[in-house]
């Protein structure tokens, strides 16, 4: 990583961890503690995880000063709001407008890294348009670094990134009904 003196990036890239395996966000949230362990300022957006949601990442990020840390207050249920339509409209709104205010902050380099957590799988279920992704991608300062999460990556999504992981599920407890573990899996 070429830093400058102050800590910012020289050349900020473009990240992207998808596919079907455990480990884009928990990636997302190390990268993010390396970021702020060298004095950066980063902001981490949590799509379609609503603060009413305990996931013990918040917690624990949220007292290292420099990380901040959203997420949409529209209501989400990972299982059943795809089935409403009204809820899918409110979420597509607040993404937008989300997606907006992100790409204000990400053109005035307020921040040294930017996580988009689970803006693929926006993407990929249409709860979020490439429409409002490019723009927030080119239109960055040059010093920013993107990361973009979820399960689904598309072509185009792929081409923009410099860098492209694919978390591969080979084995994992919930195969065997073993359900979400608080403090390692949420």
């Amino acid at each position: 990583m070429v830093c400058y003196d102050g800590g910012m990036l020289e050349k900020g890239l473009v990240q992207i961890y998808t596919g079907d395996g455990k480990g884009k966000t928990t990636a997302a949230l190390g990268l993010a503690v390396r970021t702020a362990g060298h004095g950066g300022k980063v902001l981490i957006y949590q799509f379609l995880k609503p603060s009413t949601l305990d996931l013990g990442e918040r917690g624990g990020l949220r007292k290292i000063g420099s990380i901040t840390v959203l997420s949409l207050e529209e209501p989400w249920d990972m299982f059943a709001s795809m089935e409403d339509e009204g809820a899918v409209e409110g979420v597509r709104g607040a993404i937008q407008q989300a997606l907006r205010k992100i790409g204000e902050a990400a053109q005035r380099g307020h921040y040294d890294l930017i996580i988009l957590d689970e803006i693929i799988f926006c993407l990929s279920r249409g709860l979020a348009s490439m429409a409002d992704v490019r723009p927030l991608i080119a239109n960055r300062d040059a010093h920013v670094e993107l990361v973009l999460t979820g399960r689904g990556a598309s072509e185009e999504l792929i081409a923009m990134a410099d860098l492209v992981t694919e978390m591969k599920s080979i084995k994992h407890p919930f195969d065997k009904g073993v359900v979400g573990r608080k403090g390692i899996e949420y």
